[in-house]
């Protein structure tokens, strides 16, 4: 195999993977651009399997988005609206406990839960939303709230970030989704989401979140206008902050799908992108302990296949996801745990069913084959 990685051109990057080395910017940029996606992935694989072994995780969870009222309206999004948009909605609290209380028969472990930045609902929604889950489902685990909106909330309640999130702490967040972060790069956040929080701001947000005791996850939205230049500044920002506060949980490279998005006469992701850009995580995220395979974005089957390009976590079962659905997603809303262990089975690894910290709830040595 070293003679196959040598004869693309890898040579060098191998050699710092095997000695465990850092690898620069142009050690990324030369991974991009390279045609060999076998060699690449293989690479990713190393060190995938160097950190994780052969386990692939997942988890049981719900997603639940309480509005899409939001102000900032970005040019890749199919989910925000104007408050007097047709398709605009918001959820009462009631609302949302009920979402909660129709799946207390299923073990769910965690709540996702993010919306727009809406113009009008109180500080006081957001503490009601949280307690509101936890009076119905005690124990569950409140993953809420982007970087950015946590930003929008400290500006509601007119605290610093540090503050917002002690409060938040006390109505029920437990951990912080990765969203909000796109690309960092400041071209693109003018070109596609001028109002929304800037890439630096992102980033003090989550280092914030982290010496504050929350673990948080990162994204990286890639497949619309960026460079890769310019996403690997995103990761080498994110691998800095990690450096500092070692607070991540996970990456998740999440595919633009331009359907219904003002940037729909873009072309979706292909394959080989997909492919590369979790393998291409793996190698320069060398200080994350894990990358995920959104299944969602990607589809169940290219997701199974990235479990040997450097991913080692499929997500969840999701229950129901809406976000990347309004964007023309074809895959499905949600998905049973047993697809899950199905899927990861017969990609070779093996199933661990998590909670949002990676505490391990099950393994899936021998599970019986599963119906779809």
């Amino acid at each position: 195999m070293k003679n196959y990685i040598e004869a693309a051109g890898l040579g060098d990057i191998h050699q710092k993977v095997i000695a465990g080395e850092r690898l620069s910017l142009s050690d990324g940029l030369k991974l991009y651009q390279s045609p060999d996606i076998l060699a690449v992935g293989w690479l990713a694989n190393l060190v995938r399997e160097r950190i994780n072994g052969n386990n692939a995780y997942f988890i049981y969870n719900q997603h639940i988005n309480y509005s899409n009222i939001c102000t900032n309206l970005c040019k890749f999004c199919a989910f925000g609206r104007k408050k007097d948009d047709d398709l605009a909605y918001e959820m009462s609290i009631d609302e949302v406990k009920e979402k909660v209380r129709q799946r207390l028969d299923e073990p769910i472990v965690e709540i996702h839960m993010v919306g727009g930045i809406h113009p009008d609902l109180p500080f006081s929604y957001y503490l009601e939303l949280l307690r509101g889950i936890k009076e119905v489902r005690p124990d569950v685990h409140i993953q809420a709230f982007t970087c950015v909106e946590i930003a929008h909330l400290a500006g509601l309640c007119g605290e610093s970030v540090g503050r917002t999130l002690d409060i938040l702490r006390e109505a029920g967040l437990d951990s912080m989704p990765g969203g909000g972060a796109e690309v960092f790069s400041s071209r693109i956040r003018e070109r596609t989401c001028a109002d929304k929080l800037p890439g630096q701001d992102w980033l003090e947000v989550a280092k914030t979140a982290h010496r504050q005791g929350f673990r948080t996850n990162a994204t990286m939205l890639y497949g619309h206008i960026e460079t890769y230049e310019e996403r690997l500044e995103h990761l080498d920002a994110l691998r800095l902050a990690q450096d500092e506060t070692g607070g991540f949980l996970a990456f998740i490279p999440l595919a633009f799908h331009p359907k219904n998005t003002e940037l729909a006469a873009l072309s979706s992701t292909t394959g080989i992108d997909d492919l590369k850009n979790i393998a291409v995580a793996r190698l320069l995220l060398d200080n994350f302990d894990h990358i995920k395979a959104y299944w969602v974005m990607i589809g169940p089957k290219l997701a199974q296949i990235a479990l040997s390009f450097g991913a080692d976590d499929l997500d969840g079962t999701v229950k129901e996801e809406v976000i990347t659905h309004m964007a023309g997603a074809e895959t499905d809303q949600a998905i049973g745990s047993e697809t899950l262990i199905r899927l990861i089975t017969e990609a070779g690894r093996t199933p661990v069913e998590r909670t949002t910290l990676y505490e391990v709830i099950d393994v899936h040595h021998n599970p019986e084959r599963a119906n779809p």
